[in-house]
């Protein structure tokens, strides 16, 4: 996927970023939106980290897709996350494709295309990359650090290796590391798209191919884990597409079916194969007990940070027990630090809908936590 980048908002980073693969990316782009105006102290910044299909234009319209941004029900005027009140920065992460680099990026040392030769990332690689894009804006130490899903792994791993650059967190339907079923779902969406033929090793976009087949199958894989049985039986049942009895064929005869395979379809047109495969990966190796020699308190040793710990109470995907695993531990080091599971049908994905509970939960916390930190300067 090609994009017009006279679009988008970026900044070039001159510095070396040492990956945890060992590699090295000597300069990098970053490209990143900001909504509201931060005021005169800089303490009303908030860092928003997206999830994997998401980009840095979490609200308003995307110019690229011409459609909503992708939090549209929790930031903007007089919302949970106020842009009449708050500084709203997000950035595509590293390894995206909406502008930061990543696989459709050009190396600067062969003026070509990266595709599968640009090195593999992780999580922490995404947060230290993020940390340099608010060196730039001049902001020392933010409000809040907020994301859902691949977006709260960044913001436990911004938290414990940045303890002192934020004031609080809202992590949500997230995880320490990812589980063994977690990785399956992740392999089988990535060997969807290595078997299409037009992958060609990584190396379509040299060869104008397009991998559509394999990673809307992809898509179509992740997006089943994204919501729950009961919203499924609710919405679809065994609803058939058309009147009538069965078709006889493989076509979609059931509405489920059909929503699937449009999910995919939508999905291809947005975003890029290879960096779907670059970004289940980092992941994958996603592991603050790994980090912390097995204890996953010692990631958030002698931390500040005022934490919101939000789950969904029919999510799966990071279920419930896996945001009590991130409580136990900060409870355990004596953190202040709060717990919600909002009761709801709509699986993991209920963090990008209008969930009303949820919302409100989110809202009071970042103005309690508002008046807080401005008191403390």
């Amino acid at each position: 996927m090609i994009i017009d980048k006279s679009k988008i908002k970026t900044i070039d980073i001159k510095k070396p970023l040492q990956l945890e693969s060992g590699q090295i990316l000597d300069n990098f782009t970053i490209a990143y939106e900001t909504f509201g105006t931060l005021n005169k102290n800089k303490d009303n910044a908030i860092l928003v980290f997206h999830a994997l299909s998401g980009d840095q234009f979490a609200t308003g319209i995307n110019p690229i897709t011409g459609k909503d941004g992708w939090w549209v029900t929790a930031i903007g005027p007089d919302k949970a996350v106020d842009t009449n009140k708050y500084f709203i920065i997000c950035a595509n992460v590293l390894g995206g494709c909406m502008g930061t680099s990543g696989p459709t990026s050009i190396n600067p040392k062969t003026n070509e295309l990266y595709q599968n030769t640009f090195p593999l990332v992780t999580i922490r690689d995404m947060v230290n990359a993020q940390v340099l894009l608010l060196d730039y804006l001049q902001i020392e130490k933010t409000l809040c650090v907020l994301g859902g899903s691949m977006g709260g792994m960044q913001v436990l791993q911004f938290c414990s290796s940045n303890p002192g650059r934020t004031y609080s967190a809202i992590p949500i339907a997230c995880t320490a590391s990812h589980s063994a079923q977690n990785i399956a779902f992740n392999e089988l969406s990535r060997q969807a798209i290595m078997a299409d033929p037009e992958w060609s090793n990584g190396d379509y976009l040299k060869l104008n191919k397009n991998p559509r087949k394999g990673l809307s199958v992809a898509r179509m894989a992740g997006h089943i884990s994204y919501l729950s049985e009961e919203g499924l039986q609710e919405k679809f049942g065994r609803k058939l597409q058309k009147k009538g009895d069965f078709k006889f064929t493989f076509d979609a005869d059931f509405q489920v079916e059909s929503y699937l395979k449009y999910q995919g379809n939508a999905f291809v047109d947005r975003f890029d194969a290879n960096s779907y495969l670059y970004l289940t990966r980092a992941m994958d190796y996603f592991d603050l007990y790994r980090e912390n020699n097995g204890v996953l308190a010692n990631a958030f040793k002698d931390t500040k940070i005022k934490y919101c710990i939000i789950s969904f109470s029919t999510d799966w995907l990071y279920p419930t027990s896996e945001s009590k695993k991130i409580l136990i531990a900060l409870n355990s080091i004596g953190a202040d630090v709060s717990f919600v599971e909002i009761i709801t049908n709509n699986g993991h994905d209920s963090f990008l809908l209008d969930e009303p509970e949820f919302l409100r939960s989110v809202k009071g916390f970042l103005d309690s936590a508002y008046e807080e930190f401005k008191a403390s300067k």
